[in-house]
């Protein structure tokens, strides 16, 4: 079937791909937009898996603060060359990626750096919550699996949706992987701090509320 110019310029849009790897995903997906992004989607996860091995020794450090002041966030974004951080595209990604940490609050970036205590404490609260709700013993194995990818995607950011994605589909590593594939260079998230103004005081301040009214008892 013909593949319209109209149709190419959509899926380009909405995926970054160059002119010709829309058309011929439009082409291989029989005009179908939506098999189309996905055929995108998997050659992007192709060509990142190919680079991921390359080091990332260049980059940029971003930085967002949130109107009025109240959520900061610092972000470092490696690639491998100086010419690709420098570029506008890459700079919004940093930006893009800064704001997603401040609406998103992630506190990892990839699930490898969660503790195992953490995940084990996760997958016992899990375990006794579906026994208390009557599941039966042979399915809680399936239940918690469940429940951690759901934690994952809570915590880590590269398993999180991404805010800015319309469809409200796509993982912060989609992006990520559609920018590999694109710029043609390996592209990481290093490591994150997100700040938020007061955090952690209020118990602080409970607890020296708790002081004084011993110290008054006195």
């Amino acid at each position: 079937m013909a593949i319209s110019a109209a149709d190419v310029k959509d899926l380009r849009e909405k995926t970054g791909a160059g002119m010709m790897d829309c058309k011929k995903a439009l082409t291989e997906t029989g005009g179908d937009m939506e098999k189309a992004i996905d055929y995108l989607r998997k050659k992007g996860l192709s060509v990142a898996a190919k680079k991921s091995d390359r080091i990332t020794s260049e980059g940029l450090v971003g930085s967002y603060i949130h109107m009025g002041g109240k959520i900061g966030v610092l972000i470092e974004v490696n690639c491998e060359t100086d010419f690709v951080a420098n570029t506008p595209e890459f700079q919004d990604m940093v930006k893009d990626l800064s704001m997603h940490i401040a609406a998103a609050s992630p506190k990892y970036v990839r699930r490898e750096e969660v503790a195992p205590t953490e995940l084990e404490r996760e997958k016992e609260i899990y375990k006794d919550q579906a026994r208390q709700s009557g599941k039966p013993e042979k399915i809680l194995d399936k239940i918690i699996e469940g429940k951690i990818e759901k934690f994952y995607g809570d915590v880590c950011l590269m398993d999180q949706i991404f805010v800015k994605d319309p469809d409200g589909k796509k993982k912060v590593s989609d992006i990520i992987t559609e920018k590999i594939a694109k710029m043609g260079e390996n592209i990481s998230v290093r490591r994150f701090a997100r700040y938020q103004l007061g955090e952690g005081l209020q118990k602080r301040s409970c607890d020296f509320a708790a002081e004084v009214a011993e110290q008054l008892k006195k």
